[in-house]
């Protein structure tokens, strides 16, 4: 159960979410989208929206310098463990509670908007109740794992960190995850879940980039000539443009 749970598990997950993307990619290009729903309603979007991408930014960006970055690295550079865990609260906790927040808008937003509503897959309700337990679950863990490391009983960066990275180094340890506590269990199982649905959300648009909008050549906008005879009047406007009249001095 151990090897099945912390190593075949991960593994299919990112396996589902490379190839998944890929078949997506290739055979729903028009379905690559957040099917935006701005136009049925845009009060409570323009609240939770940021709310919840701005939140997430910041919990991503911390989940980088826990799981990514070896403790060797900031105690190289003089973080020791007990600011590490302060800055880990000061700042995971407000980016943890926004996005959660704005996800709760979101959701709200979609569940009593009738034609957001309509606009919803199942997918998209699945997706959504997954990645909020995640999130709170991760929000849970930093508070509890902070006060565990505290009192010296549990240290996370010891554990989940070092199997996180024996998954992508190929050298899979899960006899580290297997001694973590539950919280931290559900929480990385449930992460690797979200990773398998991913391809098959409207998540997909994470990995989307206007890159085009730079080369895009310039939009040219003209007002309606109100002369009379040039758009108006006892004439039927032309397409294109008007053979220019030259005038004389």
């Amino acid at each position: 159960m151990t090897t099945f749970l912390w190593v075949i598990v991960p593994y299919v997950c990112l396996a589902v979410f490379v190839v998944g993307h890929v078949w997506r990619y290739r055979y729903d290009k028009f379905g690559w989208t957040t099917r935006s729903s701005q136009l049925y309603e845009d009060r409570l979007l323009r609240i939770g929206s940021p709310l919840f991408h701005f939140g997430m930014l910041g919990v991503v960006g911390g989940h980088v310098m826990g799981l990514v970055l070896p403790q060797s690295v900031t105690d190289a550079v003089g973080l020791d463990r007990h600011t590490y865990h302060v800055i880990a609260l000061v700042g995971g906790i407000p980016a943890g509670v926004a996005a959660v927040a704005g996800l709760a808008i979101l959701v709200y937003r979609r569940r009593t908007n009738g034609p957001v509503f309509s606009a919803t897959t199942r997918n998209d309700k699945v997706m959504y109740l997954v990645l909020g337990a995640v999130i709170v679950l991760g929000i849970w863990n930093t508070i509890a794992g902070s006060l565990f490391q505290f009192g010296g009983e549990y240290n996370y960066r010891e554990g989940v960190s070092p199997w996180f990275r024996s998954i992508f180094a190929l050298q899979p340890q899960p006899e580290l995850m297997a001694t973590a506590p539950i919280g931290f269990q559900a929480h990385a199982l449930l992460a690797f879940l979200l990773f398998a649905m991913w391809p098959f959300t409207r998540l997909v648009h994470v990995f989307s980039a206007p890159l085009g909008y730079i080369t895009r050549p310039y939009l040219v906008y003209r007002s309606r000539d109100e002369r009379p005879g040039r758009g108006t009047g006892n004439r039927a406007p032309q397409r294109g443009w008007d053979k220019p009249q030259l005038q004389k001095k």
